[in-house]
């Protein structure tokens, strides 16, 4: 596991649950406004990862005080070692929320069957006409299996998309939606111009919050439970 980072403790990132975030190096999309860049590359100059010994350590000496770890990035599917990563957690009596592009349907499905998550977030880039205008390459067939497999699952999840001016619209909405019926929770994230790989991006700011409301009241057609992120 290629770990660049770990915030020791998170109220927020595991809806419910008390956290340590494992942060992970590399990503398969190049989003232009993602405001984890310094994680996209598969590795990182000049700076040594977190030893798998030190980190284990680390949550040992936390685990009467958190509910589980939170598996984010860059794209954590990536990493070779994910499944025994993971299992290593569970292991030791924690709970484990994936966060996920959905571009490795096959490790989800994996996963799922074999009972390691707790909790999968899967981000909606954009509508799928328009996914590679933000991710670069992509397999939309792999997307719309992630968001099946998801769907279908007993586990608790959510859909999310960072809505950015300049790249959604309402019409992009109204597609999300159709793709992602009958799903329980989407949540609208809006954009925040923080460390993105694009600096032009720097230069956004995100929607009012009347925009935020045109994109959930599009989304509460399709979705049981629309929530605004801020």
């Amino acid at each position: 596991m290629k770990i660049a980072g770990v915030q020791r403790t998170s109220l927020i990132d595991y809806p419910e649950h008390i956290a340590t975030i494992v942060f992970t190096q590399g990503c398969n999309y190049r989003c232009p406004y993602c405001h984890n860049s310094s994680l996209i590359p598969c590795s990182k100059e000049n700076k040594n990862f977190i030893p798998l010994e030190e980190f284990w350590s680390f949550i040992d000496s936390r685990k009467n005080l958190i509910d589980g770890v939170s598996i984010t990035g860059g794209e954590p599917t990536l990493q070779a070692d994910l499944i025994n990563f993971i299992k290593e957690v569970k292991a030791k009596g924690l709970k484990v929320k994936l966060d996920t592009n959905g571009s490795n349907p096959s490790i989800l499905k994996r996963l799922i069957k074999e009972n390691l998550i707790d909790y999968i977030a899967m981000d909606i880039k954009s509508s799928l006409d328009n996914y590679s205008e933000i991710t670069g390459d992509c397999d939309i067939g792999k997307i719309k299996e992630s968001i099946n497999l998801i769907k279908n699952s007993a586990i608790d999840y959510e859909f999310r998309t960072t809505v950015v001016p300049t790249l959604h619209t309402e019409k992009d909405f109204e597609s999300i939606g159709k793709v992602i019926t009958g799903a329980k929770q989407y949540y609208i994230q809006n954009f925040r111009p923080v460390n993105t790989l694009d600096q032009e991006f720097l230069e956004i700011k995100g929607f009012p919050d009347t925009k935020l409301e045109e994109f959930r009241n599009i989304i509460m057609k399709y979705v049981k439970e629309v929530f605004i992120r801020n």
